[in-house]
């Protein structure tokens, strides 16, 4: 049966709207050196603001994670979208730290319900002439999403008016008008028991993607621990290191890291996935110590190219193994498995930017930027090593393989003279 036009709007849609929410998270980087020097906020208190997004968007996915597989995705999505816009509304009206946690916290809440069951969505609506599509937009659109987002806000807390406003407005209208066309999508999910018993807080990895998901986790850890590496601390490299203060600028170097890996998730779209994911992990290898050398060298064109490659390193080392993940789940356990991907993902993405808050006061700014670029390169390293082990393995027992192969025809061969020799 060919696919229905509804459908095929649907996926467009349902593209967009990932699009808007996940860039939506990344509007508040560029304005906090505003809300610093109006409130008075310290290096601490911005960084938990950026941990307590984390954590109200963790804490939603490890809840409702699967809610979607059992409602229906529209119910979700409607409930994500509308709480999202809720919380850019709120973010308008912000007057102090107590308000930019709670709205952050709102905020995290309405992602971590939309980006299961979005991605899931995505898949249910595969594009026949396309079926590969829906599994390199969840693992492109993301990174374009913060690009979008960083850019947007940075352009326009610089050059618009109503810099603590203006940005707000803007996504918060584009996204009310998504969340009314998804009136549009098809539902694809039949209702099945079991909603609230799905509530329960749980990391659900389907029985098929278990032997897969440990071997290439250490990729999702170092590829998001990069992204929340660029989006908390190395902008803040450009006023401590080099004196640049233009929104614009910090918005735009998140941008390289972030654009770059969007491109190279659609780059990498007809590349094997095994050869995609040791791409990936040796650009998180060295993007991150070509970005702190040079700024320990002081020098900005060093630290675009150092972000360039770490892009790289963004893009092939979350879509490889997203879409090694995928293709091993059930439909009605995607929404699940999507959600704890991004568990993984975002406590690499939060925790180590707590901690380099942390201890940043103790031991200064570039010390512990180098700290945090030593783990990611950690990270990818350990899951460069099993992932060559396992080709390794895989290589053997191919070849073992073959040889039994030839070993048991050579066997049945030889079975007739071997008789006639005895019948002699």
């Amino acid at each position: 049966m060919q696919q229905s036009a509804r459908s095929v709007a649907g996926f467009w849609i349902l593209a967009a709207v990932l699009l808007a929410a996940m860039a939506s998270s990344s509007v508040p980087s560029p304005i906090y050196p505003v809300y610093a020097a109006e409130w008075h906020l310290t290096p601490l208190m911005l960084t938990a603001v950026f941990a307590i997004y984390v954590a109200g968007l963790l804490v939603t996915m490890l809840v409702a994670g699967r809610l979607s597989d059992h409602v229906g995705r529209k119910p979700v999505l409607f409930a994500g979208g509308l709480l999202l816009v809720a919380s850019l509304v709120l973010f308008t009206r912000a007057d102090g730290l107590t308000a930019l946690i709670v709205d952050r916290i709102v905020q995290g809440v309405a992602v971590g319900l939309l980006i299961g069951a979005l991605g899931a969505a995505l898949i249910d609506h595969s594009l026949e002439r396309f079926p590969s599509l829906a599994g390199v937009l969840n693992g492109a659109v993301p990174p374009f999403a913060l690009a979008t987002g960083a850019l947007s806000s940075g352009a326009l807390v610089e050059w618009g008016p109503a810099p603590e406003q203006l940005v707000y407005v803007v996504f918060g209208a584009l996204l009310l008008v998504l969340v009314i066309a998804l009136v549009v999508v098809p539902e694809r999910v039949t209702r099945r028991p079991g909603a609230l018993r799905s509530l329960r807080p749980t990391v659900s990895v389907p029985r098929d993607s278990r032997v897969l998901f440990p071997s290439v986790a250490g990729s999702l850890v170092a590829s998001w621990a990069l992204g929340g590496l660029f989006l908390s601390l190395v902008p803040s490299a450009l006023g401590a290191v080099f004196g640049i203060r233009d929104h614009f600028a910090a918005g735009a170097l998140i941008a390289v890291v972030t654009g770059v890996g969007g491109l190279t998730g659609l780059a990498i779209q007809r590349l094997d996935t095994r050869r995609s994911l040791l791409l990936g992990l040796v650009a998180l290898i060295v993007g991150p110590i070509v970005t702190v050398s040079f700024v320990f060298a002081h020098s900005l064109p060093g630290l675009v190219v150092g972000s360039a490659i770490a892009g790289i390193g963004f893009g092939a080392g979350f879509q490889a193994p997203l879409r090694m993940l995928l293709a091993t789940a059930a439909p009605t356990h995607r929404a699940g498995l999507l959600s704890t991907i991004y568990i993984v993902s975002y406590l690499a993405f939060g925790v180590p930017a707590v901690v380099a808050g942390l201890v940043e006061p103790a031991f200064g700014f570039v010390p512990v930027l180098a700290g945090y670029g030593a783990f990611i390169v950690l990270a990818a390293a350990t899951a460069l090593v099993l992932q060559l082990v396992s080709v390794r393995r895989a290589v053997v027992e191919e070849q073992a393989a073959s040889v039994v192969e030839r070993t048991a025809t050579g066997s049945v061969r030889t079975c007739p003279e071997r008789g006639a020799a005895a019948a002699d």
